[in-house]
């Protein structure tokens, strides 16, 4: 009897294997370019506890040096699971080795300690430059086959080092902040939490790098210097999958360099008021897996980076042949988004069947000149968006800059932003082959914006069997090669389309619906070949859906 049930038990857990194997296999279904299967972790028998270490839970002791200790120990035995137990585990930094297994049992919580004292000031890569911050609460550098699983929470005690904008917050919130200590700015629209991270904002003209004091002043301003949560750099065959990790001094996870990366069944979380809280920022990397996972944030949830400026382009890592799938995002700047920190380029994407609800944008992609870097071939398609505040699809290569679009309203001459002509160079930025399917949006503010730049236009962006149910519907500022095919755009008010500057735009099939009767400026002295639907009538500037077919832009 005990023979066959060891038997059985063999079966079951090779036909669970097989399942989790065949779920593996079906993420690589549909992808619209050659993907290469990502190496998966996998860890020696070897099983420790915390506690076997001197660790005790809680959340009153530090257990920094019982964590240091099994992950030593576990090393020399070749790697295996670091088990936490149920229980409040306050810790510093946690840092991984090669074939170290975290897991995190449901009930677990680890917890960083809010002592800046814990946080060396050590060289990092982060908004894409290589700059001094403090140490990351959990980090590798150079590791092979690590993995953090488990039910359990990662909190990063972020609320001990952020900064926090009075407009952010409630009345009575602000009062709560207020009295708890800390600082105001000089405008008392900003409240910091000690006099360090004041002195570092104020020594900072690029926002997070106190540019304005020398590298020796650093320690001076060490809590304006918050980490990433989770920062693992330049490793390979990565696993998270299972914990929560929430509360990040920056951006929460922050895979950078790395190769074989597998995130799911995550859930991230941080204050929809933290500055810089991000969910993953997916940088310099490739061949990765981010797919079933739930993000609720400060800042963008996935986004695709590179690199930034000159560091970015001297490193020349683009971050390649991603699949993200079956994502779900609640608050974040934006919910799906490439850059602005892309100077090593991006290729190779493929994002499907995700869920965005008011997110501030939903699909983004920004840049600005300076960047430089080709972002190409990116593909996505069943994304469905609710209540989203800005844009649904938003191109802007202006991002920290001015855009010359006019807006609504406005005359062609006189009140249009001077255009300056920019030589293209290894700093311009490129965005082009990129193709949208399937984007269903409803009760958001603006359905689609392509803003490209008149020296390096936005090029082959094609939108197609897609419905938006918005405020305003389109704008494209100098791009070239746009398509939209069986889209329909239900606006409230605005244009149903202005197009400046740009040429071979094909809206032919565009399905235009509002209360009044459509209108499509087509505005710019470089604007031409523009296909509309059904039949128009010319009025220089604007012209009205309905008698003679446009084969050409109204110049």
């Amino acid at each position: 009897m005990k023979k066959s049930l060891k038997v059985i038990g063999l079966v079951a857990a090779m036909m669970f294997s097989g399942q989790i194997y065949a779920q593996n296999l079906d993420i690589y279904k549909n992808i619209e370019f050659k993907m290469p299967q990502v190496a998966e972790t996998s860890f020696a028998a070897n099983i420790v506890s915390i506690t076997q270490y001197g660790g005790v839970a809680g959340g009153n002791v530090k257990n920094t040096e019982a964590f240091k200790k099994a992950i030593e120990d576990l090393s020399k035995k070749g790697g295996g699971k670091l088990v936490v137990p149920r229980g409040m585990w306050l810790t510093g930094p946690i840092e991984l080795k090669s074939n170290i297994n975290l897991h995190i049992e449901e009930g677990a919580m680890i917890i960083f300690s809010k002592d800046k004292n814990d946080y060396p000031l050590v060289d990092v890569s982060f908004e894409g430059l290589n700059t001094i911050r403090c140490q990351s609460p959990i980090s590798a550098k150079n590791a092979t086959n690590i993995a953090i699983t488990g039910k359990g929470v990662v909190d990063g005690s972020g609320d001990a080092w952020r900064a926090i904008k009075k407009s952010k917050v409630s009345e009575s919130e602000w009062k709560n902040i207020v009295k708890s200590g800390g600082l105001l700015s000089a405008d008392g629209k900003t409240w910091f939490p000690s006099e360090s991270y004041k002195k570092g904002f104020e020594s900072s003209s690029s926002f997070n790098v106190p540019d304005k004091i020398s590298k020796d002043e650093l320690t001076t301003v060490k809590d304006f210097l918050r980490p990433v949560m989770v920062s693992l750099v330049g490793c390979d065959k990565v696993l998270l999958d299972g914990p929560t990790f929430q509360n990040s001094p920056a951006w929460n996870l922050h895979p950078l360099m790395c190769s074989n990366v597998i995130l799911r069944n995550l859930t991230v979380r941080n204050p929809w008021f933290s500055q810089n809280g991000d969910g993953v920022d997916l940088e310099s990397s490739k061949n990765v897996l981010i797919y079933d996972n739930t993000f609720d944030v400060g800042d963008d949830a996935i986004c695709i980076k590179s690199g930034k400026d000159q560091d970015g382009r001297k490193r020349g890592m683009p971050t390649e042949n991603v699949i993200i799938k079956n994502n779900v995002v609640y608050h974040g700047h934006g919910g799906f988004v490439i850059g602005s920190e892309m100077s090593g380029g991006a290729r190779n994407i493929h994002v499907s069947d995700c869920t965005f609800i008011g997110t501030d944008i939903g699909l983004r992609f920004k840049t600005t000149r300076g960047r430089g870097g080709i972002v190409e071939n990116i593909y996505i398609k069943n994304i469905d968006m609710i209540n989203i505040p800005t844009q649904v699809i938003g191109f802007n290569m202006f991002y920290e800059g001015a855009s010359p679009v006019l807006e609504d309203g406005q005359k062609q001459e006189g009140n249009k932003t001077p255009e300056k002509i920019y030589p293209v160079t290894e700093e311009t930025p490129i965005f082009r082959n990129i193709f949208f399917k399937n984007i269903n949006a409803v009760n958001s503010d603006e359905a689609i914006t392509l803003f490209g730049l008149a020296e390096m236009n936005l090029k082959n962006i094609i939108i197609e069997d897609s419905q938006f149910d918005t405020r305003k519907a389109l704008t494209i500022v100098d791009a070239d090669g746009i398509q939209l095919k069986n889209v329909k755009l239900k606006y409230a008010e605005g244009t149903g389309a202005t197009v400046y500057n740009s040429k071979n735009i094909n809206l032919s099939t565009v399905k235009f619906e509002s209360a009044g009767k459509p209108i499509v400026k087509i505005l710019g002295n470089k604007t031409g070949a523009i296909l509309l639907p059904k039949e128009v009538t010319s009025d220089k500037n604007s012209l009205s859906i309905g008698t003679d077919v446009a084969k050409n832009a109204v110049k």
